[in-house]
């Protein structure tokens, strides 16, 4: 059955939404640029009660910060970018820590070795994810190793990339939204309903 984590979550009716719906993993986005921004002290609010991972998106931490952080917002996940990423995911997996490791998808790439899951997200330029885009999933056809998809994904396309590529998991924020960092919860549940079910 396939992992799905919601990100880009600001609000509590969303997060308990993604719950209800049988979701494993909410994400919050702790990066100021974002529009989904919400604080560490938001962030430990909105995954109090949640029974599933809650995972923290980061930008130019180091380690010692991120693991800080982590403690601070009562998350047990992370998914970090910027030049520190490798650094602040090998710490977070040392301590016992889900990392998601964010990666952009391309043609031949390989993820043996990688310090966490993979997260394979569609490339642009300097963007750090959550383009809203599909790439081409044929990039990432036959890959060996446990990895999670996004990039562009909805309740219209998802069961179509399970299929095609099995993944590991699934990972949406944009694909759900009413407005940035607002959900519709008919369309969370759709979501995870198809990406379990295909």
């Amino acid at each position: 059955m396939t992992w799905v984590k919601v990100c880009g979550l600001t609000h509590p009716a969303d997060v308990a939404a993604v719950v209800e719906s049988g979701g494993d993993a909410v994400g919050f986005v702790l990066i100021p640029s974002s529009p989904r921004f919400v604080t560490a002290d938001r962030a430990a609010e909105l995954a109090a009660d949640v029974p599933g991972h809650s995972v923290i998106l980061t930008l130019d931490l180091e380690p010692e910060q991120a693991l800080d952080v982590l403690g601070r917002t009562g998350t047990d996940g992370i998914q970090p970018y910027g030049d520190n990423a490798s650094a602040v995911a090998r710490a977070a997996s040392d301590a016992g820590h889900l990392v998601l490791y964010p990666l952009r998808a391309t043609a031949g790439m390989t993820l043996a070795g990688l310090p966490g899951i993979p997260l394979l997200d569609t490339p642009s330029g300097s963007s750090l994810g959550g383009t809203g885009r599909t790439f081409d999933w044929a990039l990432v056809e036959g890959l060996k190793e446990e990895f999670v998809l996004a990039g562009g994904l909805s309740p219209e396309n998802v069961a179509d990339a399970v299929v095609q590529v099995r993944p590991w998991g699934v990972d949406v924020s944009s694909g759900l939204e009413l407005a940035p960092g607002r959900k519709d919860h008919s369309m969370v549940a759709d979501f995870i309903t198809k990406a379990k079910s295909t």
